[in-house]
């Protein structure tokens, strides 16, 4: 354990950079997608299915792709993972048809979860008993900075050169990683392998774990059911041009980073407090939001708010899900993987139902309502564990 610590920091580097780089890959094709339809002639729905099928395989097949890895060599499997994203995109940049550019999506996407999960609790492993959060906030930043700049990074690249060139910046991240993880992160010993797969299986049979589910897939529910409209709110409700959408973008992503990391800590002082805490803030968002008003200078301020609670929610779910079962912690982190993932896809089909039957700016009763739900879930927690 003494030769985790004096390493965690160089590890914990790589391992946050090999998430950036897997979240790179899944949601950097977002801004690929017209010259994805322009280069293979396809139509937006189909190139779409880039985007929606590599979501589809997380959540289907998540939890049972880290079962059947859960006993191999951790450190062995994030390299192998992180080289087959790295091939994977490689080819994805000479793909001569559309139903190749998919394949090489869906065969990576079986073990996107995988990765999270031991990531997650190699976190745990390189840090001190009181510095969990702390540890994993850190990987965590992997996530945020990933969804915050994967999306305009990769752009930008298609745009200064090419499609092929964005693919291979994702390949080129990929492999750093990997080769980072192999110099930097020691085997893991006997005394730290997992429990046999019954043994995580038989982590299901606690209601409890399944009140912790439920509150994660709600909380991102209510964090994408207005998130996923983000550029719709601000310019059709709010009246706000394309320059100041982008750079409000930036504030949200920037603050969410910030929020995140300050999250970590208050969970590793009120782990309980700060999850119940959180649907309430998010809700709070909302409602400013709703009632912003034309002003420019109190929207910067509540976007800088609700950036870093937003952002929040990533850690604080993953980690109030997992602390029910500590036995079994890469399959509860693939469950959050999966979990997590439908609560995206939910939340997103009601914003847009939403935004069909209302306009626009009722996505934030949509939202408002996941984190009720949400805030139950964690309140029946704990009157459960009172009786």
């Amino acid at each position: 354990m003494e030769e985790w610590t004096v390493k965690g920091s160089g590890s914990l580097f790589f391992i946050a950079l090999g998430i950036f780089g897997i979240i790179n890959t899944e949601l950097g094709v977002v801004g690929l997608l017209p010259a994805i339809i322009e280069k293979y002639g396809v139509t937006a729905s189909q190139a779409g299915m880039l985007v929606s099928s590599f979501a589809l395989i997380i959540a289907l097949f998540g939890p049972w792709m880290t079962l059947l890895m859960s006993r191999w060599n951790r450190k062995r499997v994030l390299i192998g993972i992180l080289a087959l994203f790295a091939l994977s995109n490689l080819a994805s940049a000479f793909a001569p048809l559309f139903p190749i550019l998919l394949v090489f999506r869906v065969v990576p996407a079986l073990f996107h979860p995988v990765y999270f999960s031991i990531a997650f609790v190699l976190a745990v492993i390189l840090s001190d008993k009181e510095r969990v959060a702390q540890a994993s906030a850190k990987v965590f930043l992997g996530v945020s900075l990933g969804m915050v700049l994967g999306i305009p990074m990769t752009s930008y690249v298609a745009d200064q050169f090419s499609l092929e060139a964005a693919f291979m910046f994702s390949a080129v991240v990929n492999g750093v990683a990997g080769l980072g993880i192999a110099l930097m992160v020691p085997t893991v010993t006997d005394d730290q392998k997992p429990a046999s797969i019954g043994a995580q299986l038989s982590v299901l049979r606690k209601p409890i774990l399944w009140l912790n589910i439920a509150a994660a897939c709600f909380t991102f529910a209510a964090m994408f059911a207005v998130y996923s409209y983000f550029a719709e709110y601000m310019g059709q409700h709010l009246n706000m041009s394309g320059k100041i959408v982008s750079m409000l973008l930036v504030v949200f992503g920037a603050s969410g980073v910030a929020g995140n990391w300050y999250a970590g800590k208050l969970l590793g002082k009120h782990l309980a407090r700060t999850t119940l805490l959180y649907p309430i803030a998010l809700a709070v968002c909302y409602i400013l939001l709703q009632y912003a008003g034309a002003s420019l200078m109190w929207l910067i301020g509540i976007v800088v708010l609700w950036g870093a609670v937003h952002t929040s929610g990533l850690i604080v779910s993953q980690i109030w899900l997992t602390s029910e079962a500590p036995q079994a912690p890469e399959f509860a982190n693939s469950l959050f993987v999966s979990f997590s993932n439908l609560g995206v896809a939910i939340g997103t089909a009601v914003g847009g139902w939403l935004i069909a039957i209302s306009g626009t700016g009722e996505i934030v009763w949509g939202g408002i309502l996941f984190a009720a739900l949400a805030l139950i879930s964690i309140a029946a927690n704990s009157v459960l564990r009172k009786n």
